[in-house]
C-alpha cells in the first residue's frame, strides 16, 4: 500500500461563548487563527466578507508531503499544556477536534495513526476528524 501523499492538521476549539484570549491563556500558546462569534472575517482566497457564526481558536501545522500525521500531532500538542484538568475544563465548554486533510494522489493509498498519537487525543478529549480528498480520476 502506498503512503498517503499529503496531510494537513489543525486543532480547533469552537463555541458561541469562546473568548480566544481565554483559550490562549489556558493552553499557553497563541493560535494561528482566532475569531469571536459575530466578528467580521475576510476569506483570504476570495476576499469575501462574512460574520463568524461561532467563536474559534485554531492552531495549524505545516502540511506534510508525504503524510505524517503523527509528526503533526506531536508538533501541535508539544506547544500546549499537558495539564489534563485544563483540557477537561475546555471540553466542558467547547467543541474540540483535530481537523485533518488527507490528500491522495493514487487510487490506493493508506496511513496509520500511532497509539501514542491516539493517546494524546484521547486523554484530552479531542475528536479526530478526517477529510479525505481522493485523486482526480481523470488524472489516473
Amino acid at each position: 500500500m502506498a503512503q498517503i501523499s499529503k496531510s494537513a492538521a489543525s486543532l480547533r476549539i469552537m463555541g458561541d461563548e469562546l473568548a480566544p484570549s481565554d483559550v490562549t491563556k489556558i493552553l499557553g500558546c497563541a493560535p494561528s487563527f482566532e475569531q469571536t462569534k459575530g466578528q467580521e472575517t475576510v476569506n483570504a482566497k476570495t476576499g469575501n466578507k462574512r460574520l463568524a457564526i461561532s467563536g474559534m481558536w485554531r492552531l495549524d501545522t505545516n502540511r506534510c508531503e508525504p503524510e505524517n500525521l503523527d509528526a503533526q500531532i506531536s508538533k501541535i500538542f508539544n506547544q500546549l499544556t499537558n495539564d489534563l484538568t485544563k483540557w477537561k475544563s475546555l471540553n466542558d465548554r467547547y467543541d474540540i477536534d483535530l481537523f485533518c486533510g488527507i490528500f491522495m494522489k493514487e487510487e490506493m493509498e493508506g496511513m496509520e495513526v500511532s497509539p501514542a498519537s491516539l493517546k494524546i487525543l484521547g486523554e484530552r478529549g479531542v475528536t479526530l476528524g478526517l477529510e479525505i480528498y481522493c485523486p482526480d480520476e481523470n488524472a489516473l
